[in-house]
């Protein structure tokens, strides 16, 4: 094991008291790294030096101008660590090169969103009556927490820290104990590029220990958590309790509509986009497509083509023509493949292609993929049972399974689409405009998509339309804001004179006074 790991404690990379936490490479089952993990004095710690750095005002109380440009800056110092950030994203997610060298370069754009933001924010004067000046601004909260998840570790870290760091906030992120590395890199490299010490920590570490600490704690004033929809419930219970502000993106069950007038080839490609980037681990993977019954058959022949030429191209993540990785770990895969097997065994659902675990040697490149964690791209079509009966139509796989089920009618459509706890994505097939439209409008989901998935822009709010795919939104404006608390400000300017006529409240003279 030859890299250790260290916490980032406000500017400073510390020893963490927690047990070491072993790093594995999912396509092989190697452990290549060890990482600290915080231990409650590590957490009173970091919470100690956030506060005391956000009542410093050396953050909390720079100039919006400032602010921008540290966030610009972090741009800058972040896309010269693409390199070294890419090969250490592949290595710990397992996601394929391909993938990683799209999604990272692009997360420069929150910190140049918000720090635009922050140059053209405007403050409100209200239409307060009287001979009162009323004006409104966002101050930071203080000590906010941020808790990311395995799937996207730098996506979602920057998602949440560049509205967070623009409002002025102190930030305490804890990444995934099963991805903790690139975002220890980045606490480095925002603190290169201008972010104060004490301002942000960088806490590895479980999610019962130290994630527990964190969330906790009486001096955080926002939880802020991208994970499992029973993480979200455990973690609003003990934030609740400490009358703390709290954001959550949590589970999905994402609907695919196709109509019989889409382009099938077209949609054909954004399922497969939808369904097995990153292995099928996102919140809005398209895991359940509903196809109009005209086209059922062309349908999942042609998918089943496209799964084919990517099964056959399955090989070592860093290889740039592999097209797609493996599942995170041995438990994630075994979720997985139960999901799977109870559907088929109870007769729910049968598998047109895949639907086990990929033991052979790749064909691309002749990586032993019974080594690693990887799992056949699949689609499960209806069988002699209730298909939305299977456990896999309800239940978040978090792996490459998608089930297809056919309708007759739009009205079936949308019934299918709603048949979930969960509202976080969806996406509509279709050349019709009008019923493009009329669906969205009845899909009950925070994000709908139409002729494309996955679309993620830091302007574009992100967040559930149902309890159970969470609480808020990330992105745009509402992110901002919900790192803020707004402070109202009323300046009365009317003279002295006319102040003791209207004002003397409990003056000896009968005069009418004002009220408000």
């Amino acid at each position: 094991m030859s890299n250790v790991y260290h916490l980032w404690v406000a500017g400073k990379s510390q020893t963490g008291k927690g047990n070491l936490i072993p790093i594995e490479d999912p396509s092989t089952g190697e452990r290549f790294a060890e990482c600290h993990s915080a231990s409650q004095e590590n957490v009173d710690a970091a919470v100690s030096a956030g506060h005391i750095a956000y009542k410093s005002g050396i953050w909390s109380q720079a100039s919006r101008h400032h602010r921008a440009e540290v966030l610009e800056k972090c741009a800058i110092l972040l896309t010269k660590a693409l390199p070294e950030l890419i090969d250490l994203e592949v290595k710990q997610t397992g996601r394929v090169v391909r993938e990683m060298k799209a999604q990272v370069p692009s997360l420069v754009r929150w910190f140049k969103y918000y720090a635009s933001l922050l140059r053209v924010e405007e403050r409100s004067v209200l239409p307060t009556s009287g001979k009162l000046h009323n004006f409104t601004e966002r101050l930071p909260l203080g000590v906010v927490v941020q808790i990311t998840s395995f799937n996207h570790p730098l996506l979602i870290a920057v998602k949440k820290l560049a509205p967070a760091l623009a409002a002025g906030n102190s930030v305490i992120l804890k990444p995934s104990e099963l991805t903790p590395l690139t975002s220890l890199l980045l606490g480095k490299i925002l603190q290169e590029a201008g972010i104060p010490d004490g301002v942000l920590s960088v806490l590895p570490g479980q999610g019962s220990t130290t994630g527990q600490f964190l969330v906790s704690h009486p001096m955080v004033r926002k939880v802020d958590i991208t994970g499992s929809t029973d993480a979200g419930k455990a973690i609003g219970k003990v934030v609740g309790g400490n009358l703390c502000r709290y954001t959550a993106e949590l589970g999905g069950k994402a609907p695919l509509i196709v109509f019989e007038d889409a382009e099938i080839d077209v949609a054909v490609n954004g399922i497969a986009f939808g369904s097995y980037i990153a292995s099928g681990q996102t919140c809005v993977a398209s895991t359940r497509i509903i196809v109009q019954n005209t086209i059922f058959d062309q349908m999942i022949q042609k998918l089943k083509a496209k799964v084919e030429s990517i099964t056959c191209r399955i090989g070592a993540p860093v290889n740039p023509n592999s097209m797609m990785g493996p599942l995170i770990s041995q438990n994630q895969l075994e979720r997985v493949q139960y999901l799977v097997d109870e559907s088929i065994q109870q007769g729910n659902l049968i598998p047109v292609i895949g639907g086990k675990r990929l033991t052979s040697k790749s064909a691309l490149d002749e990586l032993d993929l019974s080594k690693g964690y990887f799992y056949e791209p699949t689609v499960l079509k209806p069988g002699q049972g209730n298909p939305t009966e299977a456990l896999i139509w309800r239940r978040e796989a978090f792996g490459p399974v998608v089930v297809v089920v056919g309708f007759d009618t739009e009205q079936e459509a949308i019934s299918l689409a709603n048949d979930t706890e969960f509202g976080l994505g969806a996406a509509i097939w279709t050349t019709n405009l009008s019923r493009a439209f009329q669906v969205s409008q009845m899909i009950d989901a925070g994000i709908v998509w139409v002729n494309t998935h996955h679309r993620n822009d830091p302007s574009s709010p992100w967040g559930g339309a149902k309890p159970a795919s969470g609480v808020g939104s990330e992105n745009g404006v509402d992110a901002y804001n919900s790192y803020t608390t707004t402070k109202s400000t009323i300046i009365n300017y009317a003279p002295c004179e006319e102040s003791l006529e209207t004002d003397d409240w409990f003056g000896l003279a009968s005069q009418d006074v004002r009220y408000g």
